[in-house]
């Protein structure tokens, strides 16, 4: 077995230099609290007050990258698991301490303050002695526990065991890179709005205010450190989004080489919109009119706020894209953009929570999902059209897999150059841009299907 992938603790966030370190880890612990409970972490850190949100999110994304060694050192800790709430608070703080060589905590500090936190607690003041038992003993045999981690998969890699070996068959010569990236931060990288602003006016608009940044793909920018995104020039003014470099190729796959018959505008549906930075990216990139579909109203809202200060328009629909009949009008489309429902395990790295939501037979429940769009859908392309299915996940039975099968039940369906799998930070070169070299992306599956005529 390999040896823990290790990664250096999160940096201090900006602006939380009043806010108490126990306080903090009380935040995350409640977020690892509501992960353990099924919720989503970033609808529960919408709660917090933006005073403390930034450092609760620090930590919390920190506990959740090294929850795998946290629960198999705090196994060796008590031989029953605690109440939840102490439970919570402690992985928190071994997840901290494991690193602390690389923390700008020291060791006795974390444990103060974790036993601060418990104190301060209603539900774990009575933990407090346990819980700083626990980490002082852990200070004491640190290094032995660790070594006796290196035995247990989900301690090394930080994953459920049914991911690792999905993973494993999915990609065996690969799994390990694509698990190691799931532990690591990802950048921020923006992608520039070309009706507004050149990406060299942005570069230098960035560099006027100090931050360092590079160009990356055909429109993209990354940054060297994560900045506030409302501060940064020409948020209000709707020069950039914030989107993967990976997740930028969708508009530009779909698009090129698509032409609209009789010099009409190209008709193009977004079926899954939500949040709308691929709808938004079609927009600036071609005239034409675009349907941009989610099933959530509230996630329709965020997708029109963001049309709006990008200065875009689109026809926005609340309804599901499975059914056609009681949103369609009967117009044939040019081109449909499918970013399909997935189990998000690209994504890891942005959201560290989805690999401890995810249960194994979400993968299974989402192809199905995907198969009944795909079949939706495709009847509403006009032939010499392209349908783009993407998901942002590296499991086959949601890429490749899916796409197999789909091509065997329509004859009619002609797989173009697409990139396949994309394997998150992997560096590789799109293979429809062999002169663009993507770094630092997340995990995608891309299929570009052409329509022939029957």
């Amino acid at each position: 077995m390999s040896e823990p992938v290790r990664q250096a603790s999160p940096a201090r966030p900006a602006h939380t230099e009043q806010v108490p370190l126990w306080l903090q880890l009380q935040g995350a612990a409640a977020l690892l609290m509501a992960v353990r409970a099924g919720r989503s972490m970033t609808a529960e850190l919408e709660r917090l007050t933006p005073h403390l949100r930034p450092g609760v999110q620090a930590l919390g994304f920190h506990a959740l990258r090294w929850l795998g060694l946290a629960e198999a050192l705090r196994q060796q800790l008590v031989s029953r698991e605690p109440p939840p709430q102490a439970d919570a608070l402690l992985c928190v703080a071994l997840a901290l301490a494991a690193q602390v060589d690389e923390s700008l905590y020291s060791a006795y500090t974390l444990v103060d303050q974790a036993v601060e936190a418990a104190k301060q607690g209603e539900e774990t003041r009575h933990q407090a002695s346990f819980i700083n038992g626990c980490l002082r003993r852990f200070l004491r045999e640190s290094q032995t526990m660790l070594a006796a981690c290196e035995r247990k998969p989900q301690a090394v890699w930080n994953h459920p065991q049914w991911w690792i070996d999905g993973v494993r068959k999915d990609h065996p010569q690969a799994w390990q890179a694509i698990l190691q990236a799931n532990n690591s931060r990802a950048p921020l990288c923006l992608r520039v709005n070309k009706r507004q602003i050149s990406r060299p006016d942005y570069l230098l608009a960035l560099q006027s205010a100090g931050i360092d940044a590079a160009p990356v793909g055909e429109q993209g920018v990354l940054l060297s450190t994560a900045c506030p995104v409302p501060r940064l020039p020409g948020y209000a003014e709707g020069h950039f989004s914030v989107q993967d470099a990976g997740a930028q190729l969708a508009a530009q796959l779909l698009l090129t080489g698509l032409t609209a018959p009789a010099g009409q505008p190209l008709q193009l549906l977004d079926a899954c919109a939500a949040p709308g930075g691929k709808t938004a990216h079609l927009l600036e990139l071609a005239d034409a009119r675009v349907l941009a579909l989610d099933i959530d109203a509230h996630r329709c809202e965020r997708v029109a706020h963001n049309l709006e200060r990008l200065q875009l328009k689109a026809q926005m629909v609340v309804a599901d894209a499975g059914q056609p009949a009681g949103w369609w009008d009967g117009r044939m489309f040019d081109g449909i953009l499918l970013d399909a429902p997935c189990t998000a395990s690209g994504i890891v790295r942005r959201h560290p929570d989805v690999r401890w939501l995810r249960r194994p037979g979400d993968i299974a429940q989402l192809a199905a999902q995907q198969k009944r769009l795909l079949e939706a859908l495709w009847p509403l392309l006009r032939p010499g059209g392209r349908l783009l299915y993407c998901t942002c996940s590296v499991f086959n039975a949601e890429g490749q897999g899916q796409i197999e099968t789909f091509l065997m039940r329509h004859t009619e369906a002609l797989l173009l150059p697409s990139p396949g799998h994309l394997l998150p930070q992997s560096g590789m070169v799109a293979p429809v841009f062999p002169d663009n070299l993507l770094r630092e992306y997340d995990g995608f599956y891309y299929a570009l299907l052409e329509k022939q005529p029957h």
